[in-house]
């Protein structure tokens, strides 16, 4: 646990060591990724890394600690915030209570699709909610790809909001994931990613949602075999960048670092649309039961939830300008 004493100790000596490092020939920034090595954030971090390091003529590059190794989500953006940690791949979830703009690409169905969604997060509307992160002590770099989120359980196959009723499920740790499945009738459990294995496993929870990629890379289809297609959600991942350690850098080096970050989206869209055929062809295959929903239903039943989060003037009219979009 990290008080704020013990985190302004840590930043400090870790800054100690990267000005340090400034002043020679190279300095290391460090990354934070809850996912494996080679999962497609990881590896996009790290062609940043590489981009960068070519770009600042060698002066900085990027150490990427994925698994975990540096702590949960919740635990990382503190220590962004702080200082502690220099750069850092998050899923949007987290920061919906602290950042209100984030809330708007994590609505449910907000999206009509992949490509909508890229063109939306690529575009002004992305540009205004990275902008949004700067007075909390970060600075958003990019959005990654997270896929579709669906439902998956170890009771039955959800085709209704009727199937979700009375069933445990695991969401992030957000008031809008919360809200979200307790709308379908769910009983919403908030868990860190690490736990929720065990919890699947032993019946502390009856399921989960996730993308693909994530319910084959955490094993969640050894213990929960149906997963039913809802894509409730596509809401991108962010790469941001402690605020503390962007201002330590020149105009130079800020602009290379916002620039490489961009072009690393081109290669981890690459990575993802690969890993994510691959997880899905290797789910089907493991006897894990698929099957589509009809999606009226559910987005019928995310009234409330719109009602709630997008009351707000800025994030209601972000809400409006996505629908709009063609």
């Amino acid at each position: 646990m990290f008080t704020k004493r013990t985190l302004a100790a840590t930043a400090l000596g870790v800054w100690a060591a990267f000005m340090s490092g400034t002043a020679g020939a190279q300095a290391t920034l460090r990354s934070a990724d809850i996912h494996p090595d080679g999962y497609p954030t990881v590896e996009a971090v790290k062609y940043f890394g590489s981009l960068l390091e070519k770009k600042t003529n060698g002066r900085y590059k990027v150490q990427v600690f994925h698994s975990a190794q540096l702590g949960q989500e919740k635990d990382t953006i503190e220590q962004t915030r702080f200082g502690v940690i220099d750069l850092n791949r998050i899923n949007m979830g987290p920061f919906n209570n602290l950042i209100p703009e984030t809330l708007v690409p994590s609505l449910p169905f907000i999206f009509r699709s992949v490509d909508h969604m890229r063109k939306t997060m690529d575009g002004p509307v992305g540009d205004q909610i990275l902008k949004a992160f700067e007075p909390h002590g970060l600075v958003a770099l990019a959005f990654y790809d997270s896929g579709a989120r669906s439902f998956y359980n170890s009771k039955r196959a959800i085709n209704t909001p009727a199937d979700l009723k009375g069933m445990k499920v695991r969401v992030i740790q957000s008031d809008l994931f919360l809200d979200m499945v307790n709308a379908l009738g769910a009983n919403a459990t908030p868990m860190p990613p690490g736990e929720v294995y065990s919890a699947l496993q032993t019946g502390v929870v009856d399921g989960a949602e996730n993308n693909w990629p994530s319910y084959d890379s955490f094993r969640h289809f050894e213990v929960a075999k149906f997963y039913s297609l809802t894509e409730h959600s596509m809401s991108p991942e962010v790469l941001v960048m402690s605020k503390k350690s962007f201002d330590k850098l020149s105009p130079e080096d800020q602009k290379a670092v916002r620039e490489t970050a961009k072009e690393s989206v081109v290669k981890m869209r690459e990575l993802w649309e690969a890993r994510e055929k691959d997880a899905e062809k290797k789910i089907r295959a493991s006897g894990s039961q698929i099957n589509n929903v009809d999606k009226q239903p559910f987005i019928d039943a995310m009234k409330p939830v719109y009602e709630k989060y997008a009351k707000d003037a800025k994030v209601k009219e972000l809400v409006s300008r996505i629908q709009a979009m063609n």
